[in-house]
């Protein structure tokens, strides 16, 4: 470990310790406490220092190479930047990203799980009067405590600073008063360890609660398994954090989907609290209500985040609400104290599929007020012409099409069809599919107008379902564990395929698309996308990135990865995000973009905005592992 300024910070964060624990609820304007800056994961700065009639000034202010990929969106409290970067923990001058502190991780032999730093950030507990700031971040299967003034691990933590938490996890405690919450990262196997979340003291590393995601025998919810649930895994919360509602003591979990992805013939009925927002007593773990967004996932409709907790005003009377969204794309406002819907949901029939041995749920929600921010469903005639993209393209999206025998998709929640050993292709295309609508990223709220902004795209997923023959493994991430049923491509090279073409219609001698791609689908393919959380209305959508492939004047088709925006009180909305390598600023009123800069890399995560102890308003990103901050000149 090496240190440089220390003591200056030592000072400066022993104010912010002496506030105590009960500070947590109020994040500093010109701080960024957790992945989403605050409790409520809004991504709102207060700062307006950068604003509509100047954000066209900014410029780089300095960067930092993390020196290993990741996609963490840094912690900064006071004018210091905390940021993991492999087995180091690092503390950075926030003005101009020089070091302050490194914590150097030394391997581990025999360590479980990965023996790296959290590749999407940290957790911050001010401290209080007794005990100085702490920053928590994971380690694989351990959550480690280092002072935040020197970097140094906190002895008193755990077993000598590194409580096992069992489980391992990627993702970021969320800390409120002495409680920090984690999930789980399990990983895509029908039985094995528990998804369950967990929660620890952030002064001791002992354990508070576990929640059981898989009700088990005796428990209420059980039913809703069949026999299913003995030993089932998945069904986790592996989102990177949880928000929490303190007035109310609530923290809501956001529980993913059971395993396996696409087959449930072992688990039926609708699998509670698979695919669910669970509310939760914080200091308990103490069961309050679940909604579920899917029933009987077979979908991979995963839960990247809860959502975001923010105030609704609807006829007059102001709702505690939380705005969900996820790889479904469909927006669940809920009351943050009882879980019932704010707008209208309604249960409506959904496709049947034909697996032998499947169950299927005969209805899903949909949310009546909004509309699905990404594509749903797809006919022949919602392909690509020409003029869409290229000759060349359109073409090969034919050929794909032809050589599928069609694709088969009756709307949303259209599960795989049947394939049977021998016949013809028989394919089904999904939407969203894949990584989904929207993804880890989640939405971003500004408090003050009820305005929730999203990173959507559209995805598919084609392929089939088919009997495993005897002796093979199921597909999976890590597939342990035989199943009875898989997956599989038109060409029998990977379980599944998303419907792209090559953009140039040029091939290698495998007969492999050489250059980008495209999907065959009418764009644009990702927007940034604005809703009134008050009214449940959509007010604008863009088309977010470049396909820098396309001929000039196509190029804005959208092109995103899984990241979020950010959203201050200068009326701007940053994002990243997209895979043409830009940082981009919107006007937050109405979706015009302002701001554009060239990244060494694409920016596959959440952008920041801080004030350094400068006075000064930044602007940060990490772009693949690398730091880079902008202000005004």
């Amino acid at each position: 470990m090496r240190f440089a300024g220390c003591l200056g910070l030592a000072a400066m964060l022993a104010s912010v310790a002496t506030a105590g624990a009960d500070a947590r609820t109020s994040v500093p304007d010109g701080d960024w406490w957790t992945l989403n800056r605050d409790l409520a994961a809004t991504r709102y700065s207060p700062l307006d220092q950068i604003n509509r009639s100047n954000v066209s000034q900014l410029a780089l202010a300095w960067s930092y190479p993390l020196k290993t990929f990741n996609t963490a969106a840094p912690l900064v409290v006071g004018g210091t930047l905390y940021v993991p970067a492999g087995s180091r923990f690092v503390a950075l001058d926030a003005d101009s990203g020089k070091e302050l502190w490194v914590h150097e991780e030394p391997p581990v032999a025999g360590a479980r799980g990965p023996t790296g730093f959290s590749t999407r950030g940290a957790g911050y507990w001010p401290g209080d009067a007794r005990t100085p700031a702490r920053i928590l971040v994971m380690l694989g299967n351990r959550m480690v405590a280092l002072d935040a003034a020197t970097g140094a691990i906190v002895k008193s933590f755990g077993k000598n600073g590194y409580a096992d938490v069992g489980v391992a996890y990627g993702g970021t405690p969320t800390i409120s008063g002495n409680v920090a919450v984690i999930g789980a990262a399990t990983l895509e196997n029908p039985v094995g360890d528990p998804g369950n979340p967990r929660a620890f003291d952030v002064r001791t590393g002992k354990k508070l609660w576990e929640f059981q995601t898989v009700p088990q025998a005796g428990q209420k919810y059980n039913d809703t398994w069949g026999d299913g649930w003995k030993g089932r895994s998945g069904t986790n919360m592996w989102a990177f954090s949880a928000p929490i509602d303190e007035a109310n003591g609530l923290v809501f979990l956001p529980i993913s989907s059971p395993s396996p992805n696409y087959w449930g013939g072992s688990r039926p009925g609708t699998n509670l609290f698979g695919n669910s927002i669970v509310a939760v007593d914080l200091k308990t773990g103490k069961y309050r209500w679940h909604f579920q967004t899917v029933h009987h996932d077979l979908w991979d409709s995963d839960m990247p985040t809860a959502g975001t907790l923010v105030d609704v005003t609807i006829d007059g009377k102001t709702h505690p609400a939380i705005f969900h969204v996820g790889k479904t794309s469909y927006v669940f406002e809920l009351d943050r104290k009882t879980g019932k819907p704010l707008f209208e949901v309604e249960e409506r029939p959904v496709p049947r599929g034909d697996v032998p041995g499947e169950y299927y749920h005969p209805t899903q929600p949909f949310p009546v007020k909004t509309p699905p921010l990404s594509r749903v469903a797809m006919t022949k005639a919602d392909m690509v012409t020409a003029e869409d993209t290229t000759p060349e393209h359109a073409a090969a999206c034919q050929a794909m099409w032809d050589k599928a025998g069609g694709f088969y998709n009756m709307g949303p929640f259209t599960p795989f069809l049947f394939h049977k050993d021998g016949d013809p292709p028989r394919s089904t295309i999904q939407f969203p599919g894949g990584i989904g609508g929207v993804n880890w990223g989640g939405p971003a709220a500004d408090p003050k107008t009820g305005m929730v902004y999203v990173n959507a795209h559209d995805t598919s997923l084609v392929g089939w379902t088919e009997k495993v023959p005897a002796g093979s493994k199921s597909y999976s991430f890590d597939a342990t564990v035989p199943g009875d049923y898989d997956r599989a491509s038109v060409d029998g090279k990977g379980p599944f395929f998303s419907f792209s073409a090559p953009i140039s219609g040029q091939y290698d001698e495998n007969g492999r698309g050489v250059g980008p791609s495209a999907p065959c689908y009418r764009g644009p393919w990702a927007r940034l996308t604005a809703v009134d959380a008050n009214s449940g209305e959509v007010k604008w959508a863009v088309p977010l990135g470049l396909v820098e492939g396309l001929p000039e004047g196509k190029q804005l088709q959208g092109d995103t990865g899984s990241a979020g925006p950010s959203v201050t009180a200068g009326g701007l909305v940053f994002v990243g995000a997209t895979n043409d390598k830009r940082f981009r600023a919107f006007d937050a009123t109405t979706g015009q973009q302002l701001w554009e800069t060239t990244i060494s890399n694409s920016a596959n995560a959440n952008p920041i905005s801080y004030r350094g102890r400068s006075g000064k308003q930044y602007v940060a990103i990490n772009a693949g592992g690398t730091l880079v901050a902008y202000a005004l000149p």
